[in-house]
């Protein structure tokens, strides 16, 4: 599970980046974030990662303290950024072995690679090809593939389908369901309202560092969702 408890980050210059936002994602959920660039989202995923530290509050992924016990935390928690940095000159299996290997499965095979590879939809030949010739949205599959080797418990995912073509996000929207399913704890951010629609349990608006509007899927599809976005966007901050 993870869970913002008035989590908070202002930065050295003033600038209130978060401003004390509460949720959680619970197993088998999908928590969408959207907002646009600079609500806050990234520094919320930045928080649990323990990239930066909170100024204030709390951010824990399965009850534990991502700022206190970084190293502990890390270990129940998989990350996909929007631009997923691989090693280039390595194949797709080479990149999962490294990292499978940096987290500790030291047991996989060859065919264990090329299992999760398939499920995320990778074509074989994509298999002991360089990722330098890798197209983005082959790229965020490896990433998926990654964490899903990984079989970390809550997975934060940063604009994953941000420039991804129409195929690639529907094939993307069915390895997080399946994900779900799995009982995974998965928060997104995302500007992508119709994806949010279709995969989220829950979804939270963002602006200028908080946490202006939560939603259950049984209240966002009896409402125009799209049109409270822009409501929320519009609407001149206190």
């Amino acid at each position: 599970m993870l869970q913002a408890i008035d989590l908070t980050k202002r930065y050295e210059d003033g600038i209130l980046a978060l401003d004390h936002i509460n949720f959680e994602v619970k197993e088998g959920e999908i928590f969408c974030m959207l907002g646009a660039n600079g609500a806050g989202k990234t520094t919320t995923i930045n928080l649990f990662l323990n990239f930066i530290d909170p100024t204030d509050g709390q951010a824990l992924i399965n009850g534990i303290d991502s700022s206190k016990e970084p190293l502990e935390a890390k270990k129940y928690v998989s990350y996909v950024s929007e631009n997923v940095m691989l090693y280039g000159n390595f194949t797709a299996r080479q990149n999962l072995d490294f990292f499978a290997k940096l987290g500790g499965k030291t047991d996989m095979t060859k065919e264990d690679y090329y299992a999760v590879m398939r499920q995320v939809g990778l074509q074989e030949k994509a298999f002991e090809a360089k990722l330098k010739t890798f197209s983005k949205g082959m790229r965020q599959k490896l990433g998926i593939s990654i964490a899903m080797i990984k079989d970390a418990p809550a997975i934060l995912l940063d604009e994953p389908t941000s420039g991804l073509d129409p195929k690639a996000s529907a094939e993307f929207q069915k390895i997080l369901l399946d994900l779900k399913e799995k009982g995974k704890s998965i928060f997104m951010s995302t500007h992508d309202i119709f994806r949010a629609k279709t995969v989220a349990d829950r979804v939270g608006i963002m602006k200028e560092g908080r946490l202006v509007m939560m939603r259950t899927r049984e209240e966002f599809l009896e409402e125009n969702l799209e049109k409270l976005y822009l409501d929320y966007m519009q609407e001149k901050s206190a």
